[in-house]
């Protein structure tokens, strides 16, 4: 099972996780990260941005990576696009499998590659100035390492 989702409107991750994890019985396992805007260093808001002929397919690509690469009963990934304050949830990613490891590595996974693909512009409100977010050498160093 495959939910692949972007979504303009305000991210509420309790009501997809359990729809999720009643749509994949017999599983061993399910591993949820949610994703949250972070108020430090004075962030007013965050605006992500996207490309849409490019987005939501090589979302759906990286769950079919994961699928398989994990051997996952279903995963779950939906991402906010838009406009966000403090504490808003900006993504979630939910993975069932049969053992926990295999639930576990794949949000991990996933999350590498959402942090570091292009498929989003960010930036952030600070002081009243925006400021584009570029990913961070730890974010590439993170998706690196699932090359070996």
């Amino acid at each position: 099972m495959q939910d692949v989702r972007l979504l303009a409107a305000p991210l509420v991750p309790g009501s997809l996780i359990g729809s999720f994890t009643n749509a994949n019985p017999g599983l061993g396992g399910v591993c949820t990260f949610v994703g949250e805007v972070r108020g430090e260093d004075n962030v007013e808001a965050l605006e992500l941005s996207h490309y849409e002929p490019l987005t939501l397919p090589s979302m759906e690509e990286l769950a079919d990576r994961a699928i398989v690469r994990f051997d996952l009963m279903g995963i779950l990934i939906a991402h906010r696009i838009g406009m966000m304050y403090p504490g808003e949830p900006i993504v979630c990613v939910s993975a069932a499998a049969k053992h926990r490891r295999g639930a576990i590595d794949a949000v991990d996974f996933c999350m590498d590659c959402l942090k570091s693909a292009a498929w989003f512009w960010k930036r952030e409100l600070r002081g009243g100035v925006w400021h584009w977010i570029e990913p961070r050498a730890e974010d590439y160093a993170d998706l690196a390492r699932w090359k070996k």
